[in-house]
């Protein structure tokens, strides 16, 4: 049936009075679904495990103050005053266990007195988690991606310090070292440094450690490794080699003038891909104990046109080649390798969106360890994110020669948008809690497919 025009239009002249009053309102009503996950993940009795040790706890509690923070960077706040804007959201409130919210000025100073004990203690509850998703996806491999990434601030907190940063030259910052699970796209720890050092500063330990970690939890699982050319040393490759861990990293050419005349020397290039030819040798540089597997590889590519052009003549497109090595200890063909170095590009992606969506690149105090809480809170928020869509979808793929994530994940800042961003109210109709919400087909049948996922899986 067609509707007529009287149907469609209304007259919208009058603008509505303003009314600010106290009702059980809250714009967050997708907060339910995270609710029932925290529920079934027991976070609150593990966050406060973390803090069990401290003795005495303020009045709302540390694990009270980092499960704020976590669903801080849900909501998609940034900086720590901004939790003044939802400060009498009853759902959040609900969602915390709390009658009302701490101010900003508590949840600073509960950042000021948390320790590194209740750090390190975070940090295995991070990698906890990220151990039990993998037992239940009883994976044969695991692919483990380790990378640094820069963190600037303008102000002068604790352990910053001026280092490199392509970005903002001359800016104080912290430089993190990231452990990634390719499989599940999650974070799996993370090594604080401070913004000054070279990426392998502490890596050997930090490897060796996340690398035991695994071996420890899922007995038999098959380890790879992939790292960029910061990490090219023969104590490193050494490590590895030893505790039988399969691996390739990138090769920097600047520390290795031999590459170079390898290359030129090379009359014979085997195909890889359409674009892509390359050749291997077995070769050690001169300070090694000794050799290992490199794959050369050359990719064509246009050359930049600097000179002037008249636009109305054709100028034909010049290629040359750009150069990459690749070192490895893995038994599969050139090909493969190859392949499955260059899907650790997908860990760029992660970075990208804990920094954009969960707001990791800020820091919001001057201390140590107060920083490192807040940085873990974003990853927290960003592995829950990742664990609600493994927890309510089968996997989309299956292990591939790049390695991606076994699910199509969407960014956090999608399912705030879609779910987390709803109005409701909380109202007791014949006494029961009820959260309404307007009528919306998509959203129902979404928010209830989600509920009764985890509610199988419990």
């Amino acid at each position: 049936m067609k509707p007529s025009r009287s149907a469609i239009h209304r007259k919208t002249h009058a603008l509505p009075t303003l009314r600010f009053e106290d009702q059980q309102l809250t714009s967050f009503s997708g907060l339910v679904i995270f609710q029932r996950l925290f529920e079934h993940l027991r976070l609150k009795n593990r966050l406060r495990g973390c803090f069990r040790h401290l003795g005495v706890s303020p009045i709302f509690g540390h694990a009270s103050i980092v499960l704020l923070l976590v669903v801080h960077m849900l909501l998609g706040y940034r900086e720590l005053r901004h939790l003044r804007y939802y400060q009498n959201d009853p759902l959040v409130c609900r969602l915390l266990g709390l009658k009302r919210l701490p101010d900003v000025a508590t949840v600073s100073r509960a950042l000021s007195t948390i320790d590194s004990k209740s750090v390190n203690n975070l940090q295995e509850l991070l990698r906890t988690m990220v151990l039990d998703r993998v037992q239940a996806l009883e994976l044969r491999r695991l692919t483990l991606d380790f990378d640094g990434s820069v963190i600037g601030t303008c102000r002068s907190a604790e352990g910053t310090a001026v280092g490199f940063n392509k970005k903002k030259k001359g800016q104080r910052s912290y430089y993190p070292l990231f452990c990634t699970v390719a499989q599940t796209g999650q974070v799996f720890d993370v090594l604080h440094r401070s913004g000054n050092v070279h990426d392998s500063n502490g890596a050997q330990a930090f490897i060796l450690h996340c690398i035991e970690q695994v071996q420890t939890a899922v007995p038999g699982i098959v380890i790879e490794v992939r790292m960029d050319s910061a990490f090219f040393s023969d104590t490193i490759v050494g490590a590895l080699d030893k505790v039988g861990i399969e691996y390739t990293i990138s090769v920097p050419f600047e520390r290795f003038t031999q590459l170079k005349s390898q290359i030129d020397q090379r009359c014979r290039w085997f195909g890889l891909d359409a674009r892509c030819d390359y050749f291997e040798t077995d070769w050690k540089p001169k300070s090694w104990t000794r050799r290992h597997r490199f794959i050369f590889v050359r990719q064509q590519s246009k050359i930049q046109q600097k000179t002037a052009l008249q636009l109305d003549l054709f100028v034909p497109y010049e290629y040359g080649f750009t150069f990459k090595v690749v070192l490895t200890n893995k038994r599969l063909s050139a090909a493969r390798a190859v392949a499955f170095h260059n899907g650790r590009g997908s860990q760029e992606g992660i970075f990208g969106e804990l920094k954009s969506q969960n707001q990791m690149d800020y820091v919001p105090t001057r201390t140590w360890c107060g920083n490192q809480v807040y940085m873990l809170s974003a990853l927290f928020a960003h592995n829950l994110t990742r664990e609600l869509q493994m927890l309510t979808r089968a996997p989309e793929r299956s292990t591939q020669q790049k390695r991606p994530a076994l699910w199509e994940f969407e960014q956090l800042g999608t399912l705030r948008r879609r779910i987390i961003q709803r109005a409701g109210r909380l109202i007791r109709p014949k006494g029961k809690l009820t959260l309404s919400m307007a009528a919306n087909e998509a959203t129902e049948n979404e928010m209830l497919q989600i509920l009764d996922a985890i509610e199988r899986a419990a």
